[in-house]
């Protein structure tokens, strides 16, 4: 499996919310509140399920911490880990202690969502923006760089609630990935974001 999709995918578990067995009808939630979500959000903790572009599914925990960390932690016996922090992403394979694939976070459409400050109504941002009867979803680009693919964000309101995200990366890959139950504002330590303290214990 490429790990690379798997921090380029999406998060679904947009669930309908059922009312005299029609779904309810959602409002559209403005891109305003939607920004003023996920800057709030300092650190998350929750588990997820990988539906993967070949429909394999994989499972796991992860961990963000606003700006630039992130963590895709696979249950065992899969050691495969999927890292963010310092402005680069690193991929470890499961199978093998070699050292890690790394690329820039930059040119990934995670960025978008870990970045310091995020404003979903900046200039050609956002070339979706839609509510589809039970949540809202909000596909997003680099403006500067289309070409590093796109991350379609779904959320439910009442109150406002992350969902789901889908990335179609650069070579046209999706993947899905679905949130538990999220932990909000928890202490998430340097060091389970850090690449060279993975590499260390990976040599070991």
């Amino acid at each position: 499996m490429d790990r690379r999709t798997a921090l380029l995918a999406p998060l679904a578990l947009a669930l309908p919310v059922v009312m005299a067995g029609r779904p309810a009808l959602a409002d559209k939630i403005s891109l305003n509140t939607l920004s003023k979500y996920l800057n709030d959000l300092s650190t998350v903790e929750t588990d997820f399920t990988q539906i993967n572009g070949d429909g394999s599914v994989s499972t796991g925990k992860l961990f963000i911490r606003r700006p630039g960390r992130v963590r895709f932690q696979y249950a065992p016996p899969d050691r495969s880990l999927v890292l963010a922090s310092g402005g680069n992403v690193a991929i470890f394979d499961g199978k093998s202690n070699s050292a890690p694939e790394q690329y820039p976070l930059r040119r990934t459409p995670l960025n978008l969502i870990l970045a310091q400050n995020i404003d979903l109504g900046k200039a050609r941002t956002v070339i979706g923006h839609k509510e589809d009867g039970t949540s809202t979803r909000v596909t997003a680009q680099d403006p500067e760089h289309p070409e590093y693919g796109t991350i379609e964000l779904v959320f439910t309101g009442s109150p406002t609630e992350l969902r789901q995200w889908v990335i179609t990366d650069d070579l046209g890959q999706q993947t899905t990935v679905i949130l538990g139950e999220m932990k909000k504002g928890g202490r998430l330590g340097d060091s389970l974001f850090s690449i060279p303290v993975e590499m260390s214990k990976r040599k070991g």
